[in-house]
């Protein structure tokens, strides 16, 4: 999972270095020629959730809510994995002359609640009771509410699978499936123990 995600970072670097045309042209211009408005509809969807999903890390990894280690290393690899491929998708939407729907990309943690979300999305009022946690309580509410976000975001990948016609999307979603599937997982094993 380590490689998969240097691997998102090392294509996300390239894909901002095409802001002045002196990057991967060759990233950009397949970009370009191949997606369609599945493509689109799976990046701008998928943005905003992975960023309350990195919301949810960052709280899980403040000393403060005392998570459990387990909790910690969980939240840490959702951060480091959803981050670059936020950047990823903003750079496919920029490539393709695409703009975030809503807001905007940056705006889609802030703004989550004003959007039309699906029930595994977690509203404002749910992460600040999140926030409100110690301890067990709060390790068993968050994977409670990973496990819904991440069954929302294979819901969205499997969508991309079956309509999205861009390799590099395509291969996003199937990433994703295969590391929240392992992390739904990894999350009812701890549940249950």
């Amino acid at each position: 999972m380590v490689l998969a995600a240097a691997a998102l970072v090392g294509v996300a670097a390239c894909g901002s270095d095409n802001d002045d045309g002196a990057g991967s042209n060759s990233s950009a211009a397949a970009v370009d020629q191949d997606f369609n408005n599945a493509d689109v509809q799976f990046a701008r969807d998928m943005i905003p959730h992975h960023e309350r999903a990195v919301e949810m890390a960052v709280i899980a990894i403040d000393p403060s809510v005392e998570a459990g280690q387990e909790v910690q290393d969980l939240a840490t690899r959702i951060e480091d994995a959803q981050d670059p491929e936020i950047d990823l998708m903003s750079g496919w939407l920029t490539a393709w002359g695409q703009g975030p729907s809503g807001s905007g990309v940056t705006a889609g943690t802030d703004d989550a609640d004003g959007m039309d979300m699906d029930d595994d999305m977690m509203t404002g009022e749910e992460m600040s009771s999140l926030a409100e946690l110690r301890g067990d309580e709060f390790d068993q509410q968050w994977m409670d509410m990973m496990i819904r976000h991440h069954q929302g975001a294979i819901a969205m990948a499997e969508t991309e699978l079956d309509d999205g016609s861009n390799a590099d999307a395509v291969g996003l979603a199937e990433r994703i499936i295969e590391a929240q599937e392992a992390e739904i997982d990894e999350m009812r094993t701890l549940l249950d123990s």
